[in-house]
């Protein structure tokens, strides 16, 4: 979905005196997107050459639009078995599952229909209806087959991990801090975020939701510790023609824009990837389809759920834990129970 490039734009290192944890901060564009990163503790200027290191090797590894990357070659040999590397493999055969889960809602195989909508080009298009049906006769995860380090893409589909990767390189920085003792940290990506650990105070991070009716104020902010935050909205990536608004997230059923009634979707919960393509999902599914999902599902998380009408959907677990005195519209806040 996304052309991703690498280019570091600033950075910036921070030592601590004596008497608090060393800091380092580093902002970045990767993954088609700016990157922000503060490590706080021993070592925190290593750990954040490290992980610069990795978002580079991933961006190059995960992009479509990259001829040299793995992900290229595998959609350069659909029609038959592609040997891929067992962290491609794994990351491919969990988004075939999301997909499955969500019902198609989440799906990486819609590449060649995000190409003829064009949102991250130069010129992006509304396709004609014909269009995005023969398009859509390439979509479908439960078509790929996976054997022992070998992917088959049927015949004319393409995958792309644009909404996945950006939460899955934030479960690999998790990982690296986790591995490296860092004791507080907050990464975004975007619209992902992670917090690991506490602020060096020992306080919760408070972690903002932005308003998709006003960019750049919030609906609210969440206090986390160990958690990622993803957010979908029609509203981060858009463009109009004839008087309409058509916004990246696509329906893979239809190739159509997805306008089920939400504005934006936020995931928390305690793996990036899996945000990522749920964030997503739920957006698509629209809001009583989403809430069924999040009833049923067997791994817990939360959500949050902004509709066209004013409202916002908060699941149980956020209640201790969200304010909503930072808004500076009024919205109603309605709180969901499993039952």
């Amino acid at each position: 979905m996304k052309r991703w490039l690498v280019l570091l734009l600033a950075v910036c290192l921070l030592c601590g005196c004596a008497a608090g944890p060393q800091e380092a901060s580093a902002q970045i564009f990767s993954m088609d997107t700016v990157i922000d990163i503060t490590v706080y503790g021993d070592g925190a200027q290593d750990v954040l050459r490290d992980a610069r290191a990795e978002l580079v090797r991933l961006d190059g590894a995960l992009s479509r639009h990259d001829s040299g990357s793995a992900l290229a070659a595998l959609n350069r040999g659909a029609g038959g078995p592609v040997a891929v590397e067992e962290e491609l493999y794994d990351l491919l055969y969990a988004a075939a599952a999301y997909a499955a889960d969500t019902g198609g809602c989440f799906d990486i195989s819609v590449a060649p229909i995000m190409d003829a909508w064009n949102f991250t080009g130069d010129t992006p298009r509304v396709p004609s209806q014909a269009e995005l049906e023969a398009l859509a006769a390439h979509v479908g995860s439960e078509r790929i087959v996976f054997d022992g380090g070998t992917v088959t893409l049927p015949e004319g589909m393409a995958v792309d991990l644009g909404g996945i990767a950006k939460g899955y390189a934030s479960d690999r920085l998790a990982a690296l801090f986790a591995q490296r003792g860092v004791t507080s940290a907050k990464v975004s990506l975007g619209g992902n975020i992670y917090v690991h650990g506490t602020k060096t105070d020992g306080s919760l991070w408070r972690v903002g939701v932005e308003d998709p009716n006003d960019p750049g104020n919030f609906l609210g902010a969440v206090e986390l510790r160990d958690r990622f935050a993803i957010t979908s909205g029609g509203y981060q990536r858009y463009f109009e023609q004839d008087g309409v608004t058509y916004y990246h997230i696509v329906d893979p059923k239809t190739g159509n824009v997805a306008r089920s009634g939400l504005l934006s979707a936020t995931v928390i919960c305690g793996n990036g990837a899996m945000g990522d393509a749920f964030s997503t999902a739920l957006f698509v599914m629209g809001l009583d389809a989403a809430v069924d999902f999040w009833r049923t599902y067997p791994v817990e998380f939360d959500m949050i759920l902004a509709d066209d009408d004013g409202h916002v959907y908060l699941t149980e677990g956020l209640r201790d834990c969200f304010d909503a005195s930072i808004a500076e519209h009024e919205y109603e806040y309605i709180f969901l129970s499993k039952e």
